[in-house]
């Protein structure tokens, strides 16, 4: 395996999974919406800073990131791409940024 071949198997597993997480523009658009009325009402951090918490968890590039609502409150899973090809999956509290859980994802 060439270095570069993780990079472009990450780009590839990106570009599949955004073309199958997302069924519609306008669900994507609305899911958009509701995210920064969230983010801007303070009930949840900027992606940015979910980001920040979960490099400094596990460092690598971010494949994916959903937003979910879980028992109440809203949860971040992060998809994380290590150096040596493994992918890992967060689960952050929206709220704080507090991780909640990290496995290798399967």
């Amino acid at each position: 395996m060439t270095p570069r071949a993780p990079l472009l198997l990450a780009a590839a597993f990106t570009l599949s999974v955004s073309l199958f997480t997302v069924p519609h523009a306008a669900m994507a658009d609305e899911d958009h919406v509701a995210a920064r009325k969230l983010r801007d009402s303070g009930e949840i951090l900027p992606l940015e800073k979910i980001a920040e918490r979960a490099r400094s968890a596990r460092s690598g590039q971010i494949l994916e990131t959903e937003l979910e609502r879980k028992h109440g409150h809203y949860v971040y899973e992060v998809e994380i791409l290590d150096e040596q090809g493994q992918v890992w999956e967060l689960k952050l509290d929206a709220r704080t940024g507090d991780l909640i859980e990290m496995e290798i994802d399967d």
